[in-house]
């Protein structure tokens, strides 16, 4: 089964680049600009790992890791938060919706693929 991963930004310019960096990883990259067209992604596949801002229009990144926490496909998958939210009211909120770990923006790659690594469960030293 090949890994998938959902990444969930309003900004191409981000997705693409995590999507550039997940790739080399070897996940097969789903991504939505926001947390509406998220949803009806993670209704379809299961993910190994999800990736969402905090800050998108019409749902928003803490409203979306709640929604995915009730579904039943993907409710167990390790969802990481990668935003320009640093305090820790934001990082609180992440924290009571189910998200698993918090990156701040603007994401060094090799910290973003250590991250992912040990959130999804697959080794970086290979």
């Amino acid at each position: 089964m090949s890994k998938q991963v959902l990444i969930v930004d309003d900004s191409a310019t981000m997705r693409n680049m995590l999507k550039a960096s997940l790739g080399e990883m070897g996940f097969e990259v789903h991504t939505a600009q926001d947390g509406e067209k998220a949803i009806k992604s993670a209704q379809q596949h299961k993910y190994t790992i999800i990736l969402t801002d905090i800050n998108m229009p019409n749902v928003d990144g803490i409203e979306l890791i709640r929604m995915i926490r009730e579904d039943s496909q993907n409710k167990d998958a390790p969802i990481l938060v990668i935003t320009t939210e640093s305090g820790d009211p934001a990082k609180q909120a992440g924290r009571d919706a189910g998200a698993n770990g918090w990156i701040v923006k603007p994401v060094n790659p090799e910290t973003l693929k250590r991250a992912v690594g040990k959130l999804a469960g697959i080794d970086q030293a290979a």
